[in-house]
């Protein structure tokens, strides 16, 4: 197991929050629905942005994505928009690829000065301490998809894909996401139990370093789990279907819904 990489401290001021989502999966299941998603993920950015010292955005915002050197997919300006506008302002926020936007390489990074992490970190926010990523790949078992992994990051394949024409290449990689486990649902409203992959990788690391919260996306699941004596496994779930969230005051990290 890789040690997670350290991030530096995050202050948090009186009165500040730290906002945490996961799972946006813009593009699917139809342009309908996923704009209407978009409009309330940006209404909640703005709800945020009133108290928020930092946001954590954790994977699979979009249900594909890949940069191209000249283009990026078509869509999504609501939420780039305001993404750029709260930087402007001065809101640090911090992304991390997902099994779906891996492909994720410098845009956000020269357009809105946003870092775009691609493993998990540890960071102590407050007074507390946080691992944080989207989930993908850790814990035990799963192994198809750790060597499928393996070929999707390798430079290889990206040169590869860079070479198809986007209207090809971002249709067949649609094609090929509606196939995901966001589309077909079978396993996401279901809980593991000790069977949990995540939560077994929480455990592994909690024996090597203590974290008050492990905070992941990518299950679709909103869960909040104890790993050990005051440790916690905090997963956002999804914006399809439940809109959550996670919020912490300097005290606690609660999972919450977006209904508005």
């Amino acid at each position: 197991m890789k040690q997670a990489l350290t991030l530096p401290d995050l202050a948090l001021p009186p009165g500040k929050k730290v906002y945490f989502a996961s799972d946006f999966h813009l593009g699917a299941p139809n342009a309908a629905a996923s704009l209407e998603r978009e409009k309330r993920i940006v209404r909640w950015l703005d709800e945020a942005a009133r108290d928020a010292a930092a946001i954590y955005l954790l994977g699979d915002l979009f249900d594909f994505w890949f940069e191209y050197r000249h283009a990026v997919p078509r869509g999504f300006i609501r939420l780039q928009g305001k993404l750029a506008e709260l930087t402007d302002a001065g809101l640090p926020i911090t992304i991390f690829t997902g099994n779906h936007d891996m492909w994720m390489f410098g845009y956000f990074t020269q357009e809105m000065g946003i870092p775009v992490l691609r493993r998990e970190v540890s960071q102590r926010i407050g007074n507390q301490m946080f691992h944080i990523g989207h989930g993908d790949g850790l814990g035990p078992k799963d192994y198809s998809y750790k060597a499928l992994k393996r070929v999707f990051t390798s430079s290889l394949a990206q040169w590869l894909f860079a070479r198809l024409h986007p209207n090809f290449g971002i249709g067949m990689a649609n094609r090929w996401s509606r196939r995901s486990r966001m589309q077909a649902g079978k396993d996401d409203t279901k809980y593991f139990g000790d069977e949990e992959w995540l939560l077994q990788y929480c455990r592994e690391v909690e024996t090597r370093l203590h974290h008050d919260y492990y905070v992941f996306g990518h299950r679709h699941l909103p869960l909040d789990v104890a790993v050990a004596a005051g440790s916690r496994y905090v997963n956002l779930g999804e914006w399809v279907n439940y809109c959550s969230y996670g919020v912490y005051d300097g005290n606690e990290l609660a999972l919450r819904h977006f209904e508005q």
